[in-house]
Formats: C-alpha cells, structure tokens, sequence
C-alpha cells in the first residue's frame, strides 16, 4: 500500500448525497487539503449537471483545496488529476498500455469511459474560497450504453477490462500519492511539465474529433493542447482553441 501522502486529510463516509456537496459543507473548517470517499453516493452528479451512476463499489471521491492561485491557473487541476488517475490506475493494474486521457476531463480504458473528473469551485470578487476535484472510476461497474448520451464513448469498468479486483479504499491509497506528486509539480514548475505529461497520454491525438460546445460543433484534427488547457484543433478553414466542449470520436 501507498503511504499517505503528508498534509492531507481523509475521511471516509458509508453513504453521502455527493462528495463534492460535502466538500462545500466542510470547506470552511479545514486548514489544509482533505479527500472525502463515499462508499454510497444517493445524488451522484457529472459535467453540466449530468446524471452520474455510482453503484456501490465503484470509486466516488473529492479532493477540497483552498487555492492560492487566480480561477483560471485553479482550472488547470483537471489535467493534475487526469495524471493523477492514469497513475493510480497503472499502480493497480500494472499496465500502462490501456489507458489514455480524453480531453478535457476523463480517462479510458481500451477506448472506453472508465472515469471523469469534475472540477467546481466556489467564491467572489474574482477569488476563490475553496475548489473540489470530484472523481468517479467505474472499478467493478459500468454504466449501459443506452444509459449515456449518443454518440459518447462506451463506458466500461476496471474488473472487466483487466480483471483487477480494487477497493475504494485502496484506490485512494493509491490516488492520493499520485496526485500530491503531480500537485507538487504544478506548483513548483507551473503548467508546462504538466501538459507535457498529458499530452504523453492523450487519446486520439493527431487524429479528427469533434468538439461539441453549447453553440455549435467543429470538426478537426486534435493537434494539442495550449498554454491555458484549451483543445486545439486544426480544421479546413483555421486553427481553433476551444475552452471548453465535450469531444466526440
């Protein structure tokens, strides 16, 4: 097993509503970081508000930080956890070759959905009193396909695909170490080593996504990520960074 990683906190609750509703309701009264892990979520949520299954043992947890930086470098900590999550996900496994990271916010396996990342925050006045990485890893459950929206990549499950029995609890044992490694990285060196990283490990890189955002749809070839976290895509008539979008295969 992992050793915990120094200064942050953990908790460990049976049954919660949503790991990232504690987080809101214990930011207050916390000193440094701490992780939250629900064996039971009863109001599980992803992107834009979107449905989130999470039977019971499955992964459900939420880092709470306060940031001492501006929003948008505090955005940046999705591709920290991305990294994160492909590491504890080697560690468990010990094999590398299955997984990639989709821009902007999940993991795959075998081309699979196998875990998302949510990321919110809260303040005002252009500062922030605190963040939440909310993570969800299907580790021995996936959802149906006809569950997710048409079009996404199918979701898959970590017992199926590679036949690795995991705990919630010794995931994060996992998790956590990986992503105090990456968070000392960003910090120190900023964004740079860390897109580099990710790049690394990018599904369908050099090859034709769609990015579909609230406004309209553009097809390109997926040449990278900028400075600032945005998907840039080469397309017939320009190159495009796109801040924010869901991605299609």
């Amino acid at each position: 097993m992992s050793d915990w990683p120094e200064g942050y906190g953990k908790r460990v609750l049976a049954s919660i509503d949503s790991t990232n509703a504690e987080a809101v309701r214990i930011a207050p009264g916390l000193s440094g970081p701490e992780w939250i892990l629900a064996l039971e979520q009863t109001s599980a949520r992803g992107r834009r508000g979107r449905g989130w299954s999470n039977p019971v043992g499955n992964f459900a947890a939420t880092l709470v930080m306060h940031p001492g930086e501006t929003p948008d470098k505090v955005a940046l900590r999705s591709f920290v956890a991305s990294l994160a999550l492909y590491d504890a996900l080697v560690a468990a496994t010990g094999r590398s070759e299955p997984f990639s990271l989709k821009w902007p916010n999940d993991v795959l396996l075998n081309g699979g959905k196998l875990a998302g990342i949510l990321l919110e925050s809260a303040g005002s006045g252009g500062q922030l009193t605190h963040f939440a990485i909310g993570i969800g890893v299907n580790l021995k459950h996936a959802p149906e396909v006809s569950d997710v929206e048409a079009g996404a990549v199918r979701p898959v499950s970590l017992l199926h695909e590679t036949g690795a029995d995991v705990t919630p609890e010794e995931f994060l044992d996992l998790l956590a170490p990986a992503y105090a490694h990456f968070e000392a990285q960003f910090t120190t060196y900023g964004f740079a080593p860390i897109r580099t990283a990710w790049l690394d490990r990018a599904a369908r890189l050099g090859e034709v996504v769609t990015a579909r955002t609230s406004r309209d749809e553009i097809s390109g070839t997926f040449e990278t990520v900028d400075a600032t976290g945005n998907l840039v895509l080469s397309t017939a008539k320009s190159r495009v960074a796109i801040p924010a979008a869901d991605i299609f295969f």
